[in-house]
């Protein structure tokens, strides 16, 4: 296996891992603003956003790992990595996830999609500067998991 595949891979479980103890309660912000680049971009249905690396982005960390807390998310498992080296510092990964949540009435609720992460590696250092998601949270209003 390729040694940047290996990287990859074991970049995409540390980042599958971290989600996982956030979700158990332990805080990992500054580990999760490391597996960023400086700026990276963000698109979906909707548009396309910029993001900075600082200290806002810091304080928002957190805040979105509470909003999945709130509503039921226990835990992220990734089903599958399809990994494509674009040259020799920059990758494209597709991560099928599949998320299981907690619904009010006890009940467990299973949703998989995929992301599409943009990788940029430099000296041995592994940043996401873009990914692509899908309508989350259409898809969560769909399953009941947030207000309609």
């Amino acid at each position: 296996m390729d040694s940047m595949d290996q990287k990859l891979k074991e970049f995409f479980r540390e980042y599958e891992a971290r989600f996982n103890r956030v979700m158990s309660g332990t805080v990992e912000t500054e580990a999760t603003a490391n597996a960023f680049a400086s700026c990276f971009i963000e698109a979906n249905p909707f548009g396309v956003n910029c993001g900075k690396n600082d200290d806002q982005f810091r304080t928002v960390i957190p805040k979105g790992y509470e909003f999945y807390r709130s509503i039921g998310t226990k835990s992220m498992k990734i089903v599958s990595l399809e990994i494509t080296l674009l040259d020799n510092y920059h990758s494209m990964v597709k991560v099928h996830w599949q998320a299981i949540y907690s619904k009010k009435d006890r009940s467990e609720e299973s949703i998989d999609f995929d992301v599409i992460y943009f990788v940029q590696a430099i000296k041995d250092q592994l940043k996401i500067f873009a990914y692509i998601t899908g309508d989350e949270q259409g898809v969560l209003r769909e399953r009941g998991l947030i207000p309609g």
